[in-house]
């Protein structure tokens, strides 16, 4: 099953599981004998509670990110226009996923995952902590912290959860289900509690609060950091090239901060004008530069067989559904976020006046539809897994690109669903709902048919010498996903909105009908590469 994407939605599990399939060794992996944490090994618990609080304050805070940009600054909001607040929204989420491949690196080479989730767990909580103070500085500071976080905390916790079990343990896939469970409760709770602290309170108070949920996920993780043994930590081989790797880090390091600071210097100067589009370009080349040089580092590779790179090929369609797929779907926390604020009628009627503090007329945080997803992962993600189940028995389980394809256009009735939404709120007026709510269902339908889909086929389709570097490559994949859904959300008041909803609808669909035509050729290009 698959979350959401980080709503970080659908990325979320892949990602995991992902590197989990190619870092999760058995080095360092606990006995089989160890049942005490629902039949699995005791630190899973550890890992468990730690990712479930960390997706807690990355959910909370992501669910306010562009309602705090956007909101009028006698508000407490920064006074950002949506263009703007779009593609600061959009750069943020991109570089909490790019960050992953620094941060994997570092663990894999200099520092072990055991130490890299605990300084990325530090990272992250200062982060939210500093942007708790109301200053602009503070802001992009605490942002920017919690990117160095993110990458350092992220693949590496995943990696110790594989290495929890041998590859032989038939616990291995039920553990990163459990583990899974654990970042849905908190990407649940966490809009919740962090939206009414911010409609109550102020919006700081809600960044505080994702602080806090960091902090409680840092002290569990030292607290019960015995429950680990000897897993995550630096290994002999690495511990060995640890003065080459430094060196490489130094390097990268320095090449790094003389491109930011090259071209923040050429803006100060007014050599490159700071704009919206000259940032944004700025950025297009540097990821395609990185994504294009990565696939052709790898194709062009002399020791590939013929069907290894047909795989290869088949990974990178995959890498493009999955970008175009995340493009759309992480509209979650920026138009949608923005549609729930402005276009929605929140107010409770009658029906919920039972609930303490939602009496009638009380008006409900727009971060709150930001659980949706998360809910409807929990209520309907085992019935998906039993059709699936149900349709591989009988023969009749579709193909991968068949299933991307639905997964496409699932999500592309999502929106269709909004332009409706979009028409019924023309002119000023407020939609209701429950066309957010059918909205989510269709996209988390979209997602349980695809993100799994794509995980399991990537990690089959990998060539076993780069294993782990797909892992990379399905972060890459959300990295580039994750900066279009900003760069598409930075249209949302420049068009009406039947219009953006339907050009998003579009998109998703145009991509679902692509993947059936692919279908067949996929199938024959796959049994092609068996063959070879």
């Amino acid at each position: 099953m698959s979350k959401g994407p980080d709503a970080e939605g659908a990325s979320d599990l892949a990602a995991h599981q992902i590197a989990a399939a190619g870092g999760g060794t058995a080095t360092g992996a606990l006995s089989t004998e160890d049942t005490r944490f629902f039949g699995h090994p005791l630190g899973l618990s550890n890992l468990f509670f730690t990712e479930l609080f960390e997706r807690a304050s990355y959910y909370g805070m992501r669910a306010l990110l562009i309602l705090y940009m956007t909101a009028e600054t006698v508000d407490g909001g920064l006074g950002y226009d949506v263009g703007k607040s779009a593609l600061v929204y959009g750069l943020y989420t991109s570089l909490v996923y790019l960050a992953n491949l620094p941060g994997g690196w570092i663990a894999d080479r200099l520092m072990g995952q055991r130490r890299s989730v605990l300084l990325g767990g530090i990272l992250i909580a200062l982060g939210h902590f500093t942007m708790a103070f109301e200053m602009i500085a503070a802001f992009y500071g605490g942002l920017g912290l919690i990117i160095l976080g993110t990458g350092m905390l992220k693949p590496n916790i995943s990696v110790m959860v594989g290495q929890l079990y041998s590859q032989e343990d038939p616990r291995r896939d039920a553990g990163f289900t459990l583990f899974y469970m654990g970042i849905n409760i908190g990407a649940f709770a966490a809009p919740l509690i962090c939206g009414a602290l911010a409609v109550n309170y102020g919006w700081h108070y809600g960044f505080a609060a994702a602080g806090v949920g960091m902090a409680i996920g840092v002290i569990v993780y030292l607290l019960t950091g015995n429950q680990l043994g000897e897993i995550g930590k630096l290994t002999a081989e690495a511990q060995a090239e640890k003065a080459a790797s430094l060196s490489m880090f130094w390097k990268g390091l320095a090449g790094t901060l003389v491109f930011f600071g090259g071209v923040a210097g050429l803006m100060v100067g007014g050599v490159i004008p700071a704009t919206q589009a000259w940032i944004q370009g700025i950025y297009i080349v540097l990821l395609f530069t990185i994504t294009f040089g990565l696939f052709g580092w790898l194709l062009t590779r002399p020791y590939w067989t013929d069907g290894e790179k047909k795989r290869l090929w088949m990974i990178i369609l995959l890498f493009a559904g999955y970008a175009i797929f995340l493009a759309a779907f992480e509209q979650a926390g920026s138009s949608l976020n923005l549609f729930a604020e402005q276009s929605t009628d929140r107010t409770l009627g009658d029906w919920l006046q039972w609930i303490p503090g939602l009496e009638n007329g009380t008006m409900v945080p727009a971060a709150w539809f930001q659980s949706l997803n998360a809910f409807f992962i929990f209520t309907i993600a085992p019935f998906v897994a039993m059709i699936w189940v149900y349709l591989g028995r009988s023969g009749r389980d579709p193909s991968t690109a068949t299933k991307f394809g639905m997964g496409l256009v699932l999500l592309g009735l999502g929106f269709v669903t909004m332009v409706g939404a979009g028409l019924v709120s023309a002119d000023g007026g407020q939609a209701s709902p429950w066309w957010l709510v059918l909205t989510y269902l269709f996209h988390t339908l979209g997602e349980l048919t695809l993100s799994p889909v794509g995980l399991s086929a990537t990690t089959k389709l990998a060539p076993q010498r780069v294993s782990s570097l797909m892992m990379g490559v399905w972060f890459l994949g959300a990295s580039v996903g994750n900066f279009i859904a900003g760069s598409i959300a930075g249209f949302y008041d420049t068009l009406n909105l039947p219009s953006f909803m339907g050009l998003v609808a579009a998109i998703a669909i145009i991509a679902g009908i692509g993947f059936f035509f692919l279908a067949g050729p996929m199938k024959r290009m796959m049994a092609s590469a068996e063959r070879a």
